[in-house]
């Protein structure tokens, strides 16, 4: 059972309930996201173009569109995360081909299943506030792309079952969690590690679960 440890504290002290859940890979060597898009890179140039969403935002939202819509969720997510930008600003284009990046790898890795798979996240060299924040707004941009548009009744009432209520309240805990400052640096680390392998095996059960609400095949495309 996965708990937040450490300095992590929900506000409500609750730790994830038990239940079944993807065993972790025999290789646990990690194999990051940024193989295609780096975290820091995309989230300066989303500020860059003028964007309201940050780096781990858009992924978490990606993630969960291509849970519930597969290829189908490349244009409207692409859309909504440049939404306000100008559309012949340079500036734009930038985003537009990180986030393209960014799409093609995520696709493949949640339609392929490949346990590699790992959220968009600072890099270690970062402090763990810096990634604290970040990997709540990663589950903020996730929860955002389950609900949102206009879901049909059936997928209403999945989301409302488990496991996926509980990777729901799970990841609304994660938007609530901190960093005690004064614990000491191991602590921080091992509870951090904890957060991101949690997130990283919800994803794919979340990806697992919402198959049959997946009506396009899962071929990779370019966005744009």
């Amino acid at each position: 059972m996965m708990h937040y440890m450490g300095s992590f504290v929900p506000v409500n002290g609750r730790s994830r309930p038990e239940g079944e859940r993807p065993a972790r890979p025999a290789n646990t060597e990690r194999n990051p996201v940024n193989q295609s898009v780096n975290h820091d890179e995309l989230d300066a140039a989303l500020k860059r173009c003028g964007s309201s969403w940050d780096a781990g935002q858009a992924h978490g939202l990606l993630c969960s569109r291509l849970a519930v819509l597969g290829a189908d969720a490349g244009t409207g997510w692409l859309d909504q995360v440049l939404a306000g930008s100008d559309p012949d600003n340079a500036l734009r284009r930038e985003c537009e081909i990180l986030l393209d990046a960014l799409y093609a790898y995520t696709q493949v890795q949640l339609s392929q299943r490949r346990s590699e798979f790992q959220p968009l996240l600072p890099d270690d060299s970062d402090s763990t506030i810096i990634r604290a924040e970040a990997i709540a707004h990663w589950c903020e941009g996730f929860l955002h792309g389950l609900v949102s548009g206009s879901p049909e009744v059936g997928l209403k009432k999945r989301l409302a079952d488990e496991p996926l209520s509980d990777i729901i309240k799970d990841m609304l805990q994660i938007t609530r969690a901190t960093v005690d400052e004064d614990a000491e640096e191991e602590t921080n680390e091992a509870a951090y590690a904890d957060l991101v392998e949690y997130l990283r095996v919800a994803v794919q059960l979340t990806y697992e679960e919402l198959a049959e609400f997946r009506s396009a095949p899962d071929d990779t495309e370019v966005l744009h």
